[in-house]
């Protein structure tokens, strides 16, 4: 696997011109030591006519995509890969309405729910506890627009973040 990902949209670009580059990528970081069927531990399968991996074994069909955030998906994994690029590289955040408008979905509903996908799958459950010296903030988001402003406005959320300190960058958050 490369550990030189890409750093700008053009790089980006680059890696994932076609469907199948974008399948490849994925086949890498589901099998890096090489496939191995699921079911009997085979390493020799064909792809099939409906681009399933075929174990040569036991007949096991396994997609790329299954157990994925992708899987069930009608849309292209271009088009994924191009909105998790747009995600991840914005270092303000994504919202909905500003992903609609980029990648041009039709529908805010459709925009929403793969933003919130991809936030879940970028939540590591395991991850570690915050250590050393950690940075704290907090903000209030959301509420009437009419009324009491700022803190005690109605309706608003609490978010609060914090971050481990490493010299002059942020770690885990």
């Amino acid at each position: 696997m490369a550990e030189n990902y890409p750093n700008t949209h053009q790089e980006f670009l680059n890696w994932f011109k076609t469907e199948e580059d974008c399948l490849k990528y994925l086949h890498k970081l589901r099998w890096p030591k090489g496939y191995r069927c699921p079911n009997c531990n085979h390493d020799r399968v064909w792809n099939n006519r409906r681009n399933l991996y075929q174990c040569t074994k036991c007949n096991h069909e396994t997609s790329i995509i299954s157990g994925t955030i992708f899987q069930g998906t009608r849309k292209p994994l271009k088009l994924w890969f191009n909105v998790i690029w747009q995600v991840v590289s914005q270092k303000t955040g994504a919202s909905a309405q500003n992903l609609k408008e980029a990648m041009g979905f039709g529908s805010y509903q459709t925009t929403w729910s793969w933003l919130h996908k991809l936030r879940r799958a970028m939540v590591r459950p395991s991850r570690d506890k915050l250590k050393g010296i950690i940075e704290v903030d907090e903000t209030f988001v959301g509420g009437e627009k009419q009324g009491k402003k700022g803190r005690g406005a109605f309706g608003k959320t609490l978010v609060v973040v914090a971050t481990e300190c490493l010299g002059k960058k942020c770690g885990s958050t």
